[in-house]
C-alpha cells in the first residue's frame, strides 16, 4: 500500500526542510582554493580580476551570491559595502562572483555594491563550480563565503542562503587569521 501526501501537504513539508536546514558549502576549511581569472566591475568600470594576483595583497573575502537585484543578494551587497573599511583596516578585499552577465554586474557595483569592491561575472558557471558553490538543477550560484589566506588556502568556508550573517563570519574568520589563530 503506497502513502500519498496531498501536494499541498508535499510542499508544505519540503518548504520546511529547505528552511530548517543549512546549506553547505562544499569546499572545507584548509582546502586549497583553485585560483580563477573573471570578468569583473567595481564602481562601473571593467577589468580582470585573478585570485592569486589578489591574494599578494592580503586574505580574500570570495562570495557567491544567486542573482544581482534580487532582495537577498541586494541586503548582503549592502551588509558588505559597509564592511569595506573594515576589511580593508584587516587588509582583506572582498570580491562577490554571481552567474550573471557582466553588464548586468556593472550597474549592480555602482548601485547596490556601493562601488565598494568588485563582483564578478561567471556566466558559464566554471568558477562556481570549482568552489561547489552552484544551486543543483539551476543556473545559479548558492549564498556561499569563502575566506582565502594569502597561501591561498581556505580559512573559513559558510554558506546559508539567508544574508544575514555572510559579512560578520567572514569580518571574524579575517580578523582570526590576521590575530595568527
Amino acid at each position: 500500500m503506497r502513502f500519498l501526501l496531498p501536494i499541498s501537504a508535499f510542499c508544505a513539508l519540503a518548504s520546511i526542510g529547505t528552511l530548517a536546514s543549512p546549506a553547505h558549502a562544499a569546499l572545507e576549511t584548509g582546502a586549497h582554493a583553485p585560483d580563477f581569472t573573471a570578468q569583473a566591475s567595481m564602481g562601473g568600470h571593467q577589468f580582470s580580476y585573478h585570485l592569486a594576483e589578489a591574494l599578494k595583497s592580503g586574505p580574500v573575502v570570495l562570495y557567491f551570491y544567486p542573482a544581482a537585484f534580487t532582495k537577498g543578494c541586494t541586503i548582503e551587497a549592502h551588509d558588505f559595502a559597509e564592511a569595506i573599511p573594515q576589511f580593508k583596516e584587516m587588509g582583506a578585499t572582498v570580491i562577490g562572483i554571481s552567474m550573471d552577465p557582466i553588464d548586468k554586474l556593472t550597474q549592480f557595483s555602482v548601485s547596490e555594491c556601493r562601488s565598494a569592491f568588485p563582483v564578478a561575472a561567471d556566466p558559464s558557471g566554471t568558477v562556481t563550480n570549482a568552489y561547489k558553490a552552484k544551486m543543483p538543477a539551476k543556473h545559479l550560484a548558492s549564498r556561499t563565503s569563502y575566506v582565502i589566506a594569502p597561501d591561498g588556502h581556505i580559512v573559513l568556508s559558510y554558506a546559508s542562503m539567508s544574508p544575514d550573517e555572510h559579512v560578520e563570519r567572514t569580518l571574524a574568520a579575517v580578523k582570526a587569521l590576521k590575530a595568527g589563530h
